[in-house]
């Protein structure tokens, strides 16, 4: 049996609920095989992160090295990457398998508020990553980082996904989940078509891994050849499912559930 290949580039999270392990779980939801390069390992749970371990640059770019040189893959995607010389090989690594499937989910703060990315990595991850991006995935906050300003009306969220892919990026989709808006609606903008996207808001604190759910399931499409609209759109509607079903696991934040079709 043969399947499409997705390549993860993030954090490990002990909870299970985010990072390698959310995106993996999606992956394979998705009918997509599920491949990893870890760039650091945390110690968290719901209620937040204890304790992280950044692994050498070195080491990330030979796990990536060691899953294109053999199985290679249809799509990647990236999130916690931590460091601007993790950026820096992340980025030499998508120059050089030339991986053009690439969702950037720009991981910048977790869900408890311990910091995931360097200061000094989010001008790398702007100027390096951004360029070589297929879809960049940021929510509000993390716009804001990017773009360097307040980003609140839904003007200036449509601006702002536009002023990502002035950046580099192919496409753009600037998440609406950081608000108390009714609807959660995302503004997706690829140098054409600016489209948004709604859904409603469910009420629950159960968001865990929302974020790492919703960029891999874009990879997930991608790598089965959808475009880079039709992914954000089955993207929209599988983070949604995960939403409303998410788990009751732990004393704080709990999961959302990739595994719905399966369990739930």
């Amino acid at each position: 049996m043969k399947l499409p290949v997705a390549l993860t580039i993030a954090g490990s999270d002990s909870s299970g609920g985010a990072g390698v392990q959310a995106d993996l779980k999606t992956f394979a939801v998705l009918g997509v095989h599920g491949t990893s390069a870890i760039t650091a390992v945390t110690a968290q749970n719901t209620l937040g992160v204890t304790e992280i371990m950044e692994l050498p640059a070195s080491l990330v770019g030979a796990q990536i090295e060691a899953v294109m040189a053999d199985i290679g893959a249809q799509a990647a995607k990236t999130g916690m990457l931590s460091s601007a010389a993790i950026i820096e090989m992340v980025a030499a690594a998508i120059v050089h398998y030339d991986l053009r499937n690439l969702v950037v989910d720009p991981v910048m703060v977790a869900k408890g508020g311990a910091r995931l990315l360097r200061d000094d990595a989010a001008d790398v991850l702007r100027a390096r990553l951004l360029p070589l991006a297929a879809v960049v995935t940021p929510n509000l906050p993390e716009a804001e980082v990017l773009l360097g300003r307040s980003i609140r009306t839904l003007d200036e969220r449509r601006q702002a996904a536009r002023d990502l892919v002035a950046l580099g990026a192919r496409a753009a989709v600037v998440k609406g989940g950081h608000t108390d808006e009714q609807l959660a609606i995302d503004h997706y903008f690829d140098g054409t078509e600016l489209v948004e996207l709604q859904s409603p808001r469910i009420t629950t604190s159960n968001t865990h891994g929302s974020g790492c759910v919703f960029s891999a399931a874009i990879a997930a499409e991608l790598a089965k050849g959808s475009d880079s609209l039709a992914a954000v759109h089955h993207a929209k509607g599988f983070i949604t499912a995960a939403i409303e079903q998410s788990l009751e696991v732990g004393r704080g934040h709990g999961p959302v559930n990739p595994m719905f079709k399966i369990v739930g």
